[in-house]
């Protein structure tokens, strides 16, 4: 076992203090076991190549869901498991040691900020680039214990680092120990690159979100900004490394039947098989890697699903399937006490155009609790996304709370002097929703965030002015994020209230004594002479 060198001589501080470190992150029974079982006995050692081999990763033909693909990215993960390696396992003359394999883990995957872990990501990435034979504009100072990074990265690297990081968490979930090879589905994730290049370089007004080539973009983008737009936009992106680690060290160690969870992809494989859907594998990715939350877990379910459109359990509301409309949404989320997430596709004119070509986009809102039947706003807390062509995640400001509006026409017919808005409204103010969806789900109202004091500021849709925007809505789809209990709790209400319907509407003759008392006496004698002077019994 790694440890048993300990055993046969006081070990040093050094490996006392890494050993802490490692035991922190609960990961020290795991490297004691797959340092015993890849290390040579005689030299209680563990090569480079074997190590490079635990860590290799392989997809000879990726299935990509977009139609840009650069041809050198199946190379390029080649060479991530030599790079984890060289640069942070410390090998010796026969080998790397106990010590050295405990540094490398502690170094790449030890507690630390997330800016740290982002600055290790790109370091791996941009010496798979090196190994490669491509070019970077990356520069890092090697002395520099916080390993500072400068230069700049194009889109088209920004895709292949995003890539990177999905294919690793793709491996972790899908792949069994027993297979060293399996099948990648690469997503499509230009709204998350557009998000990089919008809030890092400098682009006009006129840029077309819509029709961008991010292959070929030449922009660049100064890695400082990028590391800020990472931090506030996708801060566990970098957590993908770790699990990944991981899960190879455990796929050393572990027998088939003991390996975890992951299971081999079998489904539908073809780049279009989630693409009917709002959420795509590449959005709810997105939503994933936003701050941490109850929900992460539930997210990348659906991201890592063998068909993500065969997810009936987990999608319980589509417009398309289920009829538009605030009744036929109500029969389908009510009941279901979880968190929620609400996707709107909606199309708007632009009125710079010549063409007045329709411009359709996702806006989406995510709710920690079940949708109530009031005239004001409620909530705990929540997040609004804008999805596609460009994303963006607005969570709390912590100023107000009115993170959900659900309002109903009232079931009696009582007389309102001033009569709530009946729909659906995330943010603002009642009459001054940031989000509201009318009662017939035909329209969307999208205001600006100066009415919002719920929700970080920011542009929900291109190209946002003041004004408040109104757009046609051509889908809706509601996918609950409760797990299974929140959708047993959901099916156990539903049937109760059809048993309550069904026993409503039978009447038991039995509970009449007479036939004079029968509701059927008593329509015959209304058919018969209506104005008819009936005596009452007291």
């Amino acid at each position: 076992m790694g440890a048993s060198s300990s055993t046969e001589q006081p070990a040093s501080a050094e490996q006392r203090e890494l050993e802490n470190i490692a035991a922190s992150t609960g990961a020290l029974p795991l490297l004691q076991k797959s340092f015993s079982n890849l290390s040579d006995p005689q030299t209680n050692a563990i090569s480079v190549q074997t190590l490079q081999q635990c860590f290799h990763l392989c997809y000879e033909d990726p299935v990509c869901e977009s139609q840009q693909k650069p041809e050198s990215f199946p190379r390029l993960l080649d060479h991530l498991g030599s790079s984890i390696v060289d640069l942070f396992f410390l090998s010796e003359k026969g080998g790397i040691n106990w010590l050295g394999f405990l540094g490398g883990y502690v170094k790449c995957c030890g507690r630390m900020s997330t800016s740290m872990s982002l600055n290790i990501l790109l370091r791996i990435f941009a010496m798979a680039v090196k190994k490669l034979g491509l070019s970077s504009n990356l520069e890092f100072e090697p002395d520099d214990a916080d390993c500072k990074i400068y230069g700049s990265l194009l889109p088209s690297d920004l895709l292949l680092l995003l890539w990177m990081c999905w294919a690793m968490l793709w491996n972790v979930r899908t792949l069994k120990s027993s297979e060293r090879k399996g099948n990648l589905l690469l997503p499509d994730i230009n709204h998350l690159v557009l998000s990089a290049v919008v809030a890092c370089a400098e682009v006009d007004s006129s840029f077309d979100l819509w029709n961008c080539d991010i292959v070929g973009l030449d922009v660049q983008l100064p890695v400082g900004k990028f590391l800020n737009w990472a931090i506030t936009t996708a801060p566990i992106l970098s957590d993908c490394l770790t699990q990944y680690v991981n899960r190879r060290l455990q796929i050393s160690v572990l027998a088939e039947d003991e390996a975890g969870s992951s299971e081999s992809i079998s489904g539908d494989m073809s780049p279009n098989a989630s693409q009917a859907l709002l959420l795509t594998r590449g959005r709810a990715w997105a939503i994933s890697l936003a701050p941490r939350s109850t929900i992460t877990e539930e997210i990348l379910k659906l991201c890592f699903s063998a068909d993500i459109v065969g997810t009936d359990e987990n999608l319980l509301y589509r417009s398309s399937t289920h009829g538009k409309g605030l009744n036929r949404f109500w029969s389908n989320v009510e009941g279901y006490h979880g968190p929620l997430l609400v996707l709107i596709s909606a199309n708007s004119e632009d009125a710079y155009q010549d063409n007045n070509k329709a411009r359709k986009w996702i806006i989406g809102a995510l709710t920690q609790q079940g949708f109530e039947n009031k005239d004001t706003f409620y909530g705990s807390s929540g997040n609004l996304y804008a999805i596609s062509p460009i994303f963006h995640v607005f969570s709390p400001s912590g100023k107000e709370k009115n993170y959900v509006y659900s309002h109903l026409h009232p079931t009696g017919r009582v007389y309102e002097s001033h009569p709530k808005p009946v729909g659906i409204a995330f943010g603002g103010t009642t009459t001054n929703e940031r989000v509201f969806i009318d009662e017939d789900f035909a329209k969307l109202t999208v205001r600006h965030h100066a009415m919002d004091k719920t929700y970080q500021p920011g542009s929900l849709i291109p190209n946002q002015g003041f004004l408040p925007v109104e757009a046609s809505i051509s889908e809706v789809e509601v996918w609950g994020l409760g797990g299974k209990t929140a959708k047993e709790v959901q099916d156990s209400y539903k049937k109760r209230e059809e048993l309550f319907t069904e026993q409503r509407r039978k009447v038991d003759l039995k509970t009449f004594a007479t036939w004079d008392d029968s509701p059927e006496k008593m329509m015959m004698d209304m058919m018969g002479d209506p104005n008819r002077v009936q005596r009452e019994d007291r």
